[in-house]
């Protein structure tokens, strides 16, 4: 068992070596000659390295290959590196949570939920139809029509609010909106996944259990956000008598995680909590400290979860099912847009400002790749339907990135 665990660490510190260099090389390349956010080129870094692509081809002294396909799950990479990308993508919406401004959020977290509502419902329905309609289900309540309308809810706003942080654009209407809009997108995707979950286990699903599932999912988030904020301003009196070098961060950090544990045993997304308490910290006065601090660690750990999500992309399980995964990649894109950017000209927003919106809600991200595991695992979809949600997943992660930025750049307000 030893001698196992020993490999095992040793295997990964070599992947993360080279995922950290491939991630570096990436960035650059893009953020220098193609004039695009540096987060592209960590994904396309992903992509080359995947195990679906060249990763099973790398070999080091000892290590063959560097990243094998992990057929115990349906992830492809192993547990040890999906692990370390959700502890580094816990410090990203930490930190867009210190960089929000809380008093913004809440002015516009109402139009925010009329956002959220517009993006799960199109993409839902359309996707659902589309599945019936190109003949890979029989009916509306097939469970392939219905994991693949929920995989096409789902929004992952790590890669948004990469965007956001790093043009400097989180504390903006849109960038709160977009964020805001991102943790009610979570909460309705709870709900969704769980009715279609119902209705595939046992073949329906009571409509006051889908209630109680919403309930609880928003109140575990306005509690985690409520206590923060009552326990954020004499923890930070406290931080602040502490002599040790470093103990203040590691405390804040402590906290940090466990509203992420919190978050994900109540069945949100373990993100939702690190934004929570970001939010809180967001109104100290230590939130410029907070942010230096992190500093290095962000650029250490928040590239490697992007070069992950870059390699869960399996380039060969599309071309099974290409028709239908372009149809879908379209439905997935298109609604996701509309369906956010038409609610949020009704509340406050302009053109711009809407269609800013609707792309920033674009990424499906691993979100997405979770709902259809599920679907995967429970033998609702086949391996080439899975391969459709991961081009819906890689193509829509991409996408946003390339539109949104440009429309960032254009110095003019979003809002009516």
């Amino acid at each position: 068992m030893e001698s196992n665990i020993a490999e095992i660490a040793f295997h990964l510190v070599a992947q993360i070596s080279l995922i950290l260099l491939f991630a570096k090389i990436g960035s650059e390349i893009f953020e220098r000659f193609l004039k695009q956010p540096g987060v592209l080129g960590e994904l396309l870094a992903g992509v080359l390295i995947s195990p679906f692509f060249l990763g099973k081809y790398i070999n080091l002294p000892a290590v063959s290959p560097l990243f094998p396909v992990d057929a115990s799950n349906t992830l492809g990479v192993s547990p040890e590196l999906y692990s370390l990308a959700q502890v580094a993508v816990i410090i990203l919406l930490f930190v867009s949570g210190v960089e929000t401004d809380l008093s913004l959020f809440l002015k516009y977290s109402v139009p925010a939920f009329v956002i959220a509502v517009g993006g799960v419902i199109f993409p839902f329905v359309l996707g659902d139809l589309v599945t019936v309609w190109m003949g890979f289900a029989d009916s509306f309540l097939h469970p392939t029509a219905l994991f693949i309308g929920a995989t096409l809810t789902a929004t992952s706003v790590g890669i948004t609010a990469r965007i956001l942080s790093d043009m400097g654009k989180i504390n903006t209407p849109e960038g709160v909106t977009i964020l805001a809009g991102a943790v009610v997108d979570d909460v309705l995707g709870i709900l969704i996944l769980t009715i279609v979950l119902g209705i595939v286990d046992k073949g329906q699903v009571s409509l006051a259990e889908a209630g109680m599932v919403t309930l609880r999912a928003l109140g575990v988030w306005f509690v985690i956000l409520i206590v923060g904020l009552i326990i954020v301003k004499p923890l930070t009196k406290f931080l602040k008598t502490l002599k040790a070098e470093g103990a203040w961060l590691g405390i804040v950090l402590a906290v940090t995680y466990f509203a992420s544990y919190l978050a994900e045993s109540f069945g949100l997304a373990m993100i939702i909590g690190a934004y929570a308490i970001g939010l809180a910290f967001s109104t100290t006065d230590i939130k410029e400290e907070i942010m230096e601090d992190l500093r290095g660690v962000y650029h250490f750990l928040v590239p490697i979860f992007f070069v992950v999500m870059g390699m869960l992309v399996d380039i060969t399980a599309m071309g099974k099912a290409l028709i239908f995964g372009i149809v879908i990649t379209l439905v997935a894109t298109v609604t996701k847009i509309f369906g956010c950017g038409i609610p949020a000209l009704f509340v406050r927003f302009n053109l711009l400002g809407a269609t800013r919106i609707g792309i920033g809600m674009l990424p499906r991200g691993e979100v997405a790749l979770i709902v259809a595991g599920v679907a995967l695992a429970k033998g609702a979809i086949t391996h080439d339907i899975y391969g459709v949600a991961i081009m819906a997943t890689a193509v829509t992660t991409f996408l946003a990135p390339i539109l949104l930025v440009p429309l960032l750049r254009i110095e003019k307000e979003g809002t009516k």
